[in-house]
């Protein structure tokens, strides 16, 4: 019998973290009333999305007992990797000083 990666509680634990950061950046967006200026918001939003699809679904993964959680873990894990990509467009356009 094949043993499982076993990835998700990372997964879960490190996209429910960023997902809280997301939360703070587009807060903050919204305080300095910068939300509909730039894709910061846009992008921050996508990410949530997709952490908080990934930390469902490692949390699913979790709970199976059968082979379907291995293949929730994929998705999870490939739902993270994208919300990632997100963050970090978010980042580089913060740092670039997209926001005029």
């Amino acid at each position: 019998m094949e043993e499982r990666k076993n990835t998700s509680p990372h997964i879960l634990n490190t996209s429910s973290n960023l997902l809280g950061i997301c939360f703070i950046v587009l807060t903050s967006l919204r305080l300095l009333k910068l939300q509909g200026k730039t894709v910061i918001d846009e992008f921050t939003a996508a990410a949530m999305i997709l952490f908080m699809i990934s930390s469902i679904l490692s949390f699913l993964a979790l709970r199976s007992k059968n082979k379907s959680g291995d293949r929730l873990e994929d998705i999870a894990d490939i739902c993270f990797l994208v919300g990632l990509f997100c963050l970090f467009g978010t980042t580089m356009l913060i740092m670039f000083n997209v926001i005029k």
